[in-house]
């Protein structure tokens, strides 16, 4: 019997003391493992602030990458737009001057009738190299009206009662363009 009142009193112990449960002993490791976690929450709150703010910082670098790239992009096209008219001008002028002799032949035609297959076929021929030109965007520079520096070139200025001063009496050569691109300007006679 007197172990059983050992247990007894050693449960209850001393007087003034608190018996030490299970459930004491949970609470005090409880509230330690509480202010651990809100360390743990606070520090893992600052980790992903600055995850957010890294994750911010590379999606507006690869925004900005991505726009150089399309400026980029459109740069190229405008080169290589650029540079194949260049080079298309550069060839065309070539043929303009075939185009020059075909007209004189066409203007200087024989007229006898058995030249006429002849002058058929150069006509054809004629309409062959317009319709290849157009097609590649040659246009012909207008001559209608008055005389403009920028894409006409005087050769000769003369006195005409039928034109104004400064207006185009007659074209020597026609010019030719390509876009916004002279490929050569026309050659014109010019009123006084």
């Amino acid at each position: 019997m007197t172990k059983k009142k050992n247990e007894e009193k050693n449960s209850q112990g001393t007087p003034g003391e608190q018996p030490v449960s299970s459930e004491n002993m949970h609470n005090e490791s409880g509230s330690e493992h509480t202010q651990t976690n809100q360390a743990d929450l606070g520090s893992l709150q600052d980790e992903l602030e600055k995850m957010k703010a890294q994750s911010k910082d590379f999606f507006e670098g690869w925004q900005r990458e991505r726009a150089d790239f399309v400026n980029y992009k459109k740069r190229i096209d405008r080169e290589q737009a650029s540079l194949k008219n260049y080079i298309s001008g550069e060839i065309v002028k070539k043929y303009l001057l075939v185009l020059d002799d075909m007209e004189l032949a066409i203007k200087n035609q024989p007229t006898c009738t058995e030249c006429q297959g002849w002058t058929d076929g150069i006509q054809l021929i004629h309409q062959k190299l317009n319709a290849i030109l157009e097609s590649e965007g040659v246009e012909k520079i207008p001559v209608e009206g008055g005389f403009d520096p920028n894409i006409h070139e005087a050769i000769t200025q003369i006195d005409s009662p039928t034109h104004e001063s400064g207006q185009i009496v007659d074209v020597m050569r026609q010019g030719y363009k390509i876009g916004d691109r002279i490929l050569r300007p026309a050659l014109v006679v010019v009123a006084r």
